[in-house]
């Protein structure tokens, strides 16, 4: 994969001190040009094992994407594979085993490298409390849909800004004129970045042609992330460093991305001026304006801040810039936060790999109170993916674009609706004990209610019920009263809407005296004939109209072809939809069967979670059957058995990627005809 992500990581070098002469792999390595690089260190290690080709082919693989090599060659270098006698190596790979670990779903390992890597910067992570946080991002209700716009490319695509009719976006897309001896980026071997538009309906239908902006806009060096003035009237662009057109290097040769500005009057856009706060040797991108234009925002590793790219912003008083401004560690991580965008009410949304996320760059969210940011918020699953997701902006008040190479090609955009609440918000529910067999309300009763942590955050004996505000959850509810055995409920508190929660109580039963039973032989049974085949059993065996109905071990089962799961995702996916309209329509023709749905996940994220996963996947599936398949859903029962019953067992991780697929299913048993 050759995505083009430069304005995240500028021009990213690992500078490695070793005593041995330069191969053909280090000069590649040294321009950049790390697809090359890395087929000559495939070569070069082939006959010895260096710790300083180990981390180099690391750091090829890791920054053109393709992860499974680079975990390969990150665990030889950390676990001391290699024929030098100095076994130490640069904390900094500790970090990227983590996240090229977690970009392969193996999240669990992942988080013992990072555990490792904040041990030596002396900082305590707790693996557990990060487990359990990673798996809460993953199972929270999405608040979001995404789909694929229509103008992106087989190269890539990212940073889509909506004006007026048109989208602006930057691509590395072949150019329609490309000049005779046009250069390519020797990172990405393909072209370097431009900015581009599009006319395009309300729905983001394509309505123009795809155009490049003028040639005094676009040089022929990158030209990344930018913004608008609200009025349309002044641009800024990230950029490399240039002076007449020629790239700028600093004192060790590097080429930064730098922060341009220009305006538009009687509809040209004016050259671009580098703005004054830019300094040589760092770089400044993402651009990103304040709603008043008072503040310009951006991602950039000057001295002095937290990491090795944080937010900034620097104050700007008609054409006068202040100094940039840190944003602060609540916001800025040891790693990298980057582009930057301010809604209308002033919250900050960014990308990092810094905070804790699904894997390699998230985008995060914080909410502005009282003039201060809070503590980021991951927007999770499905703006957030295992790969790189970023470059979040809206062009409404709940529609936007972001970016993202979760194809594992290339970067891609994506447009977003949100469809519920990002920050979290207490939900009034009621809580209630009752006798399981009359539902009466039980009086003096004894209750419990625990977060998800076991705090306790309500203890009272009821009169009838109470009432409390929760944020969204697990919660367990517990009660106890005379005459009746104690009980736990596992309660979830949902985002959607203030709710009710029932517990179920059962009388103890009274003692009985013990009779003691005489002891009967049984006569020798007679053999039974096999009774014949019941009529209506017989008819859905023989029925062959839609989905088959089978016979397993005594049990009957619609023979579907497998509805399956896109990994850590509960939705039911496009052609698993076809598949579940045809069991609709049989389910019309027998209105008499009743089905139980049994979902099962794949052995990657610990058991709690893949049983809570597969029960989520149980639950959507019968929810599509009854929304848009019209069955009534008394009909359908559901459970989920986690990783507990794979096709295909996995003890050993060994299972290839086809073969977790298989274990993600759904089966459909018919309980009653």
């Amino acid at each position: 994969m050759k995505k083009k992500i430069l304005f995240i990581v500028a021009l990213f070098f690992v500078q490695i001190s070793f005593s041995q002469h330069k191969s053909r792999a280090d000069r590649f390595f040294e321009k950049g040009d790390y697809i090359t690089a890395a087929k000559y260190y495939e070569k070069d290690l082939t006959y010895k094992q260096h710790k300083k080709d180990l981390a180099r082919i690391a750091v090829c693989y890791y920054n053109i994407f393709e992860y499974r090599e680079a975990a390969y060659n990150l665990k030889d270098l950390v676990n001391g594979r290699f024929v030098d006698k100095d076994k130490t190596y640069d904390n900094s790979y500790n970090f990227k085993l983590y996240q090229v670990l977690s970009a392969l779903g193996d999240y669990e390992q992942g988080l013992d490298y990072l555990v490792l890597y904040y041990k030596n910067k002396g900082i305590t992570l707790n693996k557990d409390e990060a487990v359990a946080n990673i798996e809460e991002i993953k199972l929270k209700i999405p608040d979001y849909e995404v789909k694929k716009t229509h103008f992106n490319s087989d190269a890539s695509d990212f940073g889509a800004v909506k004006f007026a009719d048109s989208v602006y976006f930057t691509s590395d897309r072949q150019k329609q004129k490309k000049k005779l001896f046009a250069k390519n980026y020797k990172w990405t071997h393909q072209s370097f970045l431009d900015i581009y538009a599009v006319k395009t309906t309300a729905e983001l239908d394509t309505l123009s042609e795809i155009k490049a902006l003028p040639a005094h806009l676009n040089s022929k060096l990158h030209e990344g992330n930018f913004c608008f003035s609200k009025d349309g009237k002044t641009i800024y662009v990230s950029k490399s460093n240039n002076a007449k057109g020629k790239e700028k290097f600093d004192s060790i040769n590097t080429n930064n991305i730098h922060l341009y500005k220009a305006t538009k009057t009687n509809d040209i856009w004016s050259n671009l001026e580098k703005l004054p706060f830019n300094t040589l040797g760092d770089s400044y991108q993402h651009p990103a304006l304040s709603p008043d234009a008072k503040k310009l925002y951006f991602s950039s590793d000057r001295a002095g801040g937290f990491g090795d790219f944080d937010l900034y912003f620097v104050e700007i008083n008609e054409n006068t810039y202040g100094k940039p401004v840190n944003l602060g560690a609540v916001i800025n991580t040891p790693n990298r936060e980057h582009f930057p965008f301010i809604s209308d009410k002033g919250n900050l949304f960014f990308s990092s790999n810094g905070h804790l996320g699904l894997g390699m760059l998230d985008n995060f969210v914080s909410e502005k109170i009282d003039n201060v940011y809070t503590t980021p918020i991951n927007l999770g699953i499905p703006i957030n993916s295992r790969y790189d997701d970023f470059n979040l902006n809206y062009y409404e008040e709940n529609k936007g674009f972001f970016a993202s190479n979760r194809s594992k090609i290339n970067d891609d955009i994506y447009s977003f609706t949100q469809i519920g609440e990002i920050f979290p918000r207490a939900y009034t529910c009621i809580f209630e004990v009752r006798d399981r067999q009359t539902k009466e309300l039980i009086p003096n009763a004894t209750v419990v209610l625990k977060d998800k942590k076991g705090k306790e955050i309500f203890a009272k004996t009821l009169s009838v019920h109470f009432t409390l505000d929760l944020f969204p959850g697990k919660h367990d509810f517990s009660a106890n009263a005379n005459e009746y055995l104690p009980r736990t409920l596992s309660v979830l508190v949902l985002e959607e809407k203030d709710q009710k929660h029932i517990l179920y109580l059962n009388k103890k039963k009274s003692p009985k005296a013990v009779v003691k039973k005489e002891v009967i032989v049984p006569k020798k049974p007679k053999p039974v004939l096999q009774k014949p085949i019941e009529p209506k059993r017989l008819e859905l065996l023989e029925d062959k109209e839609g989905p088959a109905v089978v016979e397993r071990n005594g049990k009957l089962y619609f023979d579907l072809e497998p509805i399956y799961f896109d990994f850590d995702m509960w939705n039911i996916r496009a052609d698993s939809k076809i598949i579940l309209d045809e069991l609709a329509k049989k389910l019309e023709r027998y209105p008499n069967i009743y089905i139980k749905i049994n979902s099962h996940t794949d052995s990657r994220g610990t058991t709690a979670y893949n049983q809570t996963l597969s029960h989520r996947r149980a639950e959507a599936t019968r929810n599509y059957l009854a929304l848009e398949g019209y069955i009534n859903a008394r009909r359908m029962k559901f459970e989920g058995f986690g990783e507990l019953k794979p096709i295909i067992p996995c003890e050993s991780n060994d299972c290839t990627e086809e073969d977790h697929q298989l274990n993600r299913r759904s089966e459909f048993e018919i309980i009653k005809y």
